[in-house]
This record gives structure tokens, sequence and C-alpha cells, in this order.
């Protein structure tokens, strides 16, 4: 069974079923984009619990499972040579986690849709399109095949915020799309420098192949590219400058900073399933690119830079951490402390170790379903009384137990706990920095401290926005209008929120789940990077 392919285009079918519907069965479309999004999550389940851990991917075909290889297009170049681009798909230890994770926050999104009211028709046409393009990013193992679907997620996030986004919405979608596609035209120069200087040795042609790219014995001698006899681009290798720019491609997802700056825009304007999308998997696109592709293809820059990815990464945490102290608006806050997490995952990255590296995935995964939670918990309050500013609320829990309760749990899940999912990535990360002095790989000490004082300032924003708002004696800023409106948790709002929880405390208690299934992959990344150290 074609599982990847499924997994890819049941949205597209559910996007053509939705626009061939005529308008007077609105209130099916969400049922269609929430029965197809729950097949996706089925069979990505099972493909996750029949997935064989001993495989090793990465830089080896043989290494992937699930894999569908189809010839796609084919060219006759003449002089320049031949053209060969494939339908390549495969998932290994650390797309597979991912690709859960994507189909799991994506029906956290349909449920989040379920009072949606304007234009409902292209919202659930675009909401699928967009489900297409991320799982064909965690599956895509061409290329160019990655380039599209990288392209195609673009367009449905640009309309998705700039037409059910909040007053600034015009600013924040331009603000988002511009970022990203500066990353993505550059990266576009450094895919056709890759294609003329990697062939695929069975058939002499030039390929998009990721596989192939990662051999250093499959480039061209003297080619831009090449390993050995490698060009320069005004004095600096042009494979670290391949690196530095698909990096930079990356980091804008990721985001680190100083591109970070379109996230938190992004979040305050866009309607919450979007706000859930962004964080639970438009974020992990970042770090999964700088692995699969920055890391895996130029593995001898990655050596060589290790050092300023780590500073890049403490830098994250540390600015993330005290903007998010600084924040008044609920949401904002949410979104900075999204910039201090995704910082750890880039630490661990550069640390080069097992441990780091595994847990700068289990960081993504981790952080994936948590924030997703907590800005689905910030748009239940909006909803009621459309304000989420911090000082206009105080004493919720006397009126809204339940939601208290949730909050409370996801802010102690996400500030890392032990016992929950986030703790374990975070000790992992902190591990991996330190273990990186004693095996040489070149991140300091000084890093790693750097890291937990990181986790010391989430504590302090995270405990300081529940004292002030869901504790002492009740006083907001509407009154006893907003008394009346801010009414508890109902049944589907608890039943969005409750897996999200739950997989918290059993990933926390239970990290084997992800760490088995990654562990052969990570192991056989930090072999294949160290040997350029």
């Amino acid at each position: 069974m074609p599982t990847l392919s499924l997994l890819i285009f049941l949205p597209l079918l559910a996007t053509a079923i939705i626009l061939a519907l005529p308008s007077r069965f609105k209130d099916v479309y969400k049922y269609i984009a929430l029965a197809i999004t729950a097949v996706q999550l089925v069979l990505a389940g099972m493909a996750y619990f029949s997935f064989n851990p001993t495989s090793t991917g990465i830089n080896t075909l043989a290494g992937y499972q699930l894999v569908e290889q189809l010839p796609w297009i084919r060219l006759d170049l003449g002089t320049i040579g031949k053209l060969e681009i494939d339908y390549l798909l495969g998932v290994d230890g650390i797309s597979m986690p991912l690709l859960v994770l994507s189909t799991f926050v994506m029906l956290m999104a349909i449920g989040a849709s379920w009072k949606m009211k304007k234009s409902l028709k292209g919202y659930f046409a675009l909401l699928m399109l967009l489900n297409m393009a991320v799982i064909g990013i965690f599956c895509a193992l061409d290329f160019f095949l990655f380039y599209l679907f990288y392209e195609v997620m673009l367009l449905p996030l640009y309309f998705l915020i700039g037409i059910w986004g909040g007053e600034r919405r015009e600013y924040a979608a331009m603000k988002f799309f511009i970022y990203t596609l500066f990353g993505s035209v550059f990266m576009l120069l450094v895919i056709v420098g890759l294609y003329f200087s990697v062939i695929n040795p069975l058939t002499g042609a030039h390929t998009f192949s990721m596989i192939h790219m990662m051999n250093p014995d499959n480039y061209v001698d003297g080619s831009i590219f090449a390993l050995d006899g490698y060009q320069e681009i005004f004095g600096i290798s042009a494979r670290l400058i391949g690196f530095i720019v698909l990096f930079f491609a990356f980091a804008i997802k990721v985001p680190i900073v100083p591109l970070h700056t379109w996230l938190p825009d992004a979040h305050v304007e866009a309607p919450t399933p979007v706000s859930i999308i962004l964080a639970g998997i438009l974020l992990k696109i970042g770090g999964y690119g700088i692995i699969r592709v920055c890391f895996s293809i130029f593995p001898d820059a990655a050596a060589q830079s290790n050092w300023w990815l780590g500073l890049i990464g403490v830098i994250s945490i540390l600015y993330g951490a005290f903007n998010a102290l600084a924040q008044k608006d609920l949401k904002r806050l949410i979104a900075y402390s999204s910039v201090s997490h995704m910082g750890f995952v880039l630490l661990g990255l550069a640390s080069f170790t097992t441990e780091g590296i595994s847990g700068a995935m289990f960081q993504m995964i981790s952080h994936g379903f948590l924030s997703a939670a907590l800005f689905f918990l910030v748009g239940v309050i909006y909803d009621r009384v459309h304000d989420r500013y911090i000082p206009h609320f105080r004493g919720l829990a006397t009126i809204m137990p339940k939601y208290t309760a949730y909050v409370a749990i996801a802010f102690f899940a996400s500030l890392g706990l032990p016992g929950f999912s986030a703790f374990i990535a975070e000790a992992f990360v902190i591990i991996g920095t330190f273990n990186s002095a004693s095996l040489g790989t070149g991140l300091p000490r000084w890093m790693a401290i750097a890291g937990s004082v990181g986790i010391l300032m989430s504590a302090a924003y995270l405990l300081w926005t529940l004292q002030r708002m869901f504790f002492g004696q009740t006083r907001l800023k509407g009154g006893d209008s907003w008394n009346m409106a801010l009414v508890d948790l109902t049944g589907r709002e608890q039943l969005i929120l409750f897996p999200t929880l739950a997989l918290a405390l059993i990933l926390g208690i239970c990290p084997f789940i992800v760490f088995d299934q990654m562990n052969a992959s990570v192991i056989n990344l930090v072999a294949f990077i160290q040997q350029y150290n």
C-alpha cells in the first residue's frame, strides 16, 4: 500500500470535494476535513507502530522505510546532460515522529475550527491544501519535490492569515510571506548548484536526489559543491556558503534570533487554528530541514559551524525568554516562548552528540503538541470576551476551574517539570551540550549553563502569568458582562485538549516510545557528521 502517497494526497481529495460541493452544504465541510485528517492520523499511527527501529536512514535509501520511487521527469538537455527528477518518498527515524505529530496537530486545528463562520469553503480547502504540503515536506527525498511542497505551503498560510486573521492581518501575512520567500529564493539557487554538481551513479544523469547528494563520490570533479577540490566564492568555500544559505532558509522557520520577528505578528493576527499549525508544525519544518538538508548534504560545513549554531541557539533561548517575560498579550507571550523553546532544538543539534540531537528531536515533538495546546487555550478565552491582555484578568480560577486546571498543567508541562515530555527534551539537550565539550565537537559548557538559565526564565514567565490571571480576588476589565461570558470549557474543547496533555505525561514517563524509533537514525547522523570533525 502506498502509505505515504495516501497521507499526502488524501487532503487534496478533501480539497476537491469541498470545492465541488455547493455552498448550501457549508456545514459539511468541517466534517469532510475532520474525517480525512482522522484517517491520516490512523494511517500515520499504523506506520509508526509498524516502523522498524533498526533502520538507519539519513544517507542510504536502503535505511528508509515505506519508500516509493517513480520516474517523474526525464529530459535530455544536450551538452548539459540529462535531467532526472523522481517522485521519491521515504521515512526514517527523523521524519516518522514528525509525520505523526503533523497529523495529530492538524486534527487539533480542525477541531479548533468548529465555530468558524467566515467563507468556510475557502477556509477548509486551504487548510487541506496546507495539510498536503506539510506531509509532503516530511516525506520527500527528492530535493525538487521537497522544494515544490515547501513553496506550496506558503500560499495557504498567506491567505489563512491574510483573510481570517485579526485587525493587522494583511501586514502579518505579508511579513510572513516575504521572510519565508526570501529564504526559499536563495535556497533554490543552492538546489540548482547541487543539481549540476551531483550525478546518479547508475544512470550518469544529474539528479535532485537528496540521497545521492549526501554521498561525496557522486559529485562531479571540479563542480561548485564537490567535496574534494571545491570551489571558492569571495575566498570562502562554496560548500560553506551553500550550508549557510540553506541554514538561514530553514532558520527563518525555526525561527532563530534575529530572523524571528515575523512569528509574534503572525501568531497574534492569525486565527487560533492557524496559530496551532504555525507553532505545532511549521516551526518543526525548520528544524527538520536543518537535519535532513543542511547537516546531511553539507556535514563538513556543519562540523565547521557548530560553535556558531550553538551560540545562535543560546541567544534564541535567552532572548525569547526575556521577551516573553515582558509581554502583556497572552498570545504574544506564548509566541516568544516558542522562540525560546525552539532555541533548545538548535542548541541540541549543534552539539553533534547522540544525546543532544535526540533531545532536539524530542523537543520538536514535545513543543509541537504543547504549543498547540497553549494557543488553543488562548483561543478559548479570546473567543469568549475578545481580549487576551493579561492585566485585564484576575481570579479566573473561581469562575473557570476546568480551564484553570488545563492551563496550569500545560504551563507546568511547558516549563519542563519532571514527569512531562519537555523535561526529558531539555535535559537531553543540556546533557548533550555538556558532553560535546568532552567529545571535542566544539560546544563550551557555558552554553549548557546558559540553556539552563532559559529553563529558569520559562518557569518565571509562565508561573507569573498563572499567578496574575488565575489567582487572587476575581477582577475582570469587562465586569459582569465578562463574568457571564467566561463560561468554563465545553466538552468539545476538553476533547481537543485532553489528548495533548495526556501525551505530554505519557512521553514524560515513557520517552522510549519516541527514542526507540529515532535512535538508529540519530546514531547514524552523528557518525556521519563526526567523520568530518
